[in-house]
């Protein structure tokens, strides 16, 4: 490996970054994303995560800086990635087909003002979709974190976090630093005693 290959992809990292905070618009959504999030921890709801593959692996993360902590020892929020059953998803991916594995799981969990933040680089993936569709019929918030296009997930969302960038990688790295932003802020509007 060349130097030149960690250079550039720091470099790239940082333009998407830098699109970002040139986007008005888009740090309008993700503050609107994040007050969708504490109306709903106000009123004793919660925010469901899923994603498939690294996006998976983000949900999972998301979650549990929301039910575990992040900065602040305070109360726990309900928060869950709606994989880590491994059980009821085999069984509803072999009883069902993956699609609906997360709109089982939305279906059975979900309630009118809870969140659920659907992540999905390209936004077109059809168990996030299925998902999201579950989620509006039962009265949810959906909260899109994609990449650039927003895809068909745009359709569903009642605010849309989309990256501008088109590459995977980068956009997964901009989505948890969103992410991370999210929990300190909830942190302290829901807990500003806690330390």
């Amino acid at each position: 490996m060349e130097i030149q290959y960690i250079t550039k992809a720091f470099a790239d990292s940082i333009q998407v970054k830098q699109n970002v905070l040139a986007d008005a618009a888009l740090q309008h959504r993700i503050v609107a994303a994040a007050k969708l999030m504490r109306t709903s921890f106000e009123q004793a709801g919660k925010v469901l995560f899923c994603g498939n593959g690294g996006s998976a692996a983000d949900a999972q993360h998301l979650a549990a800086e929301l039910s575990g902590r992040f900065y602040k020892n305070r109360k726990a929020l309900f928060a869950e990635a709606l994989h880590v059953n491994g059980s009821f998803l085999t069984a509803v991916a072999n009883d069902f087909g993956y699609d609906y594995a997360f709109a089982r799981m939305v279906e059975a969990a979900g309630k009118p003002n809870d969140v659920l933040v659907a992540i999905s680089t390209s936004g077109n993936s059809p168990s996030i979709l299925q998902a999201a569709q579950v989620a509006k019929a039962q009265g949810m918030h959906v909260i899109g974190l994609t990449g650039s296009s927003g895809g068909k997930l745009h359709d569903y969302c009642d605010v849309l976090v989309n990256v501008p960038a088109g590459d995977t990688p980068r956009i997964q790295e901009c989505h948890i630093l969103i992410g991370h932003i999210w929990c300190a802020w909830l942190e302290e509007v829901l807990f500003p005693e806690a330390n």
